[in-house]
């Protein structure tokens, strides 16, 4: 299975904020949104990086209450490390493992398409190892 599969299911929707937008906005929004990244992108559409939770929380720890009223640039991790379409799935669980990071963006090398989390490639490697042993459950009775 290949990271499209993933977007076909979850659509190329990626969630964003700006460099420049507060840190409390960057909260609220993780919030409505109920996900745990955000890519950043500037307003000529140039992805600037990308800011999780981990992100808020060292934020958090580093600058105390003060850090609501920053722009998300202070605290977003700029060495974007980002996959592409058709890589597999074992190849990005293992990015993500090695890396300690739970998403991806996903480019076509061109431009933003997406974006991936942990949770998406576990979801979607359980369903792949699920059908194989379905598979080899129903060879194994076809063969007796």
């Amino acid at each position: 299975m290949k990271v499209i599969d993933i977007l076909k299911e979850k659509g190329d929707v990626v969630k964003s904020v700006n460099p420049t937008d507060t840190v409390q906005f960057l909260s609220r929004r993780l919030f409505q949104e109920k996900v745990g990244a955000m890519v950043v992108i500037s307003h000529t559409g140039a992805v600037e990086g990308i800011v999780s939770e981990r992100d808020f929380t060292r934020g958090l720890a580093e600058y105390g209450p003060s850090l609501l009223a920053m722009p998300v640039s202070n605290i977003m991790t700029r060495a974007v490390i980002s996959c592409a379409p058709q890589d597999s799935l074992q190849a990005v669980a293992q990015v993500m493992t090695r890396r300690r990071i739970r998403h991806l963006p996903v480019s076509d090398g061109v431009k933003l398409i997406g974006l991936v989390s942990i949770g998406d490639v576990l979801n979607h490697r359980l369903e792949e190892v699920q059908r194989e042993a379905n598979v080899l459950r129903d060879n194994t009775i076809e063969i007796r």
